[in-house]
């Protein structure tokens, strides 16, 4: 299977066993792939805003990670977008993994059916 979709971009952390999964599902399937680690490089305001806007950020924020579950809970009351996005920016392993840009959307977290069903445009 041939890539013809330019730039797919998965954002994630190396080591996180979602992420190994993720990545090997992209190469056996033969799609190449940038891979941006958010937890040595960073993640910017941007993205996680954009990210926030397409999925909401009950979904990119990773509420069930033990990073989440250690804050205490006066950073955990209230939350809203804004407050989401100074968490995850603050520490971005709270960040659900992965993210998968395909260009035009975002996937957030792994699911071979949902990866198989948005990347057979790529055939």
């Amino acid at each position: 299977m041939a890539a013809t979709r330019p730039g797919l971009r998965l954002y994630g952390i190396k080591a996180c066993d979602t992420m190994k999964k993720a990545r090997t599902w992209l190469e056996e399937h033969g799609l190449p792939y940038d891979f941006h680690d958010y937890k040595s490089a960073g993640i910017d305001r941007a993205h996680l805003q954009a990210w926030c806007d397409e999925h909401g950020w009950q979904v990119v924020l990773n509420r069930a990670g033990t990073t989440f579950r250690k804050l205490d809970d006066a950073q955990k009351a209230d939350l809203d977008q804004a407050k989401a996005i100074e968490l995850m920016l603050a520490q971005p392993s709270m960040i659900k993994r992965p993210v998968l840009e395909l260009g035009d959307k975002t996937l957030v977290g792994f699911k071979p059916d949902t990866y198989a069903a948005e990347l057979a445009s790529t055939n």
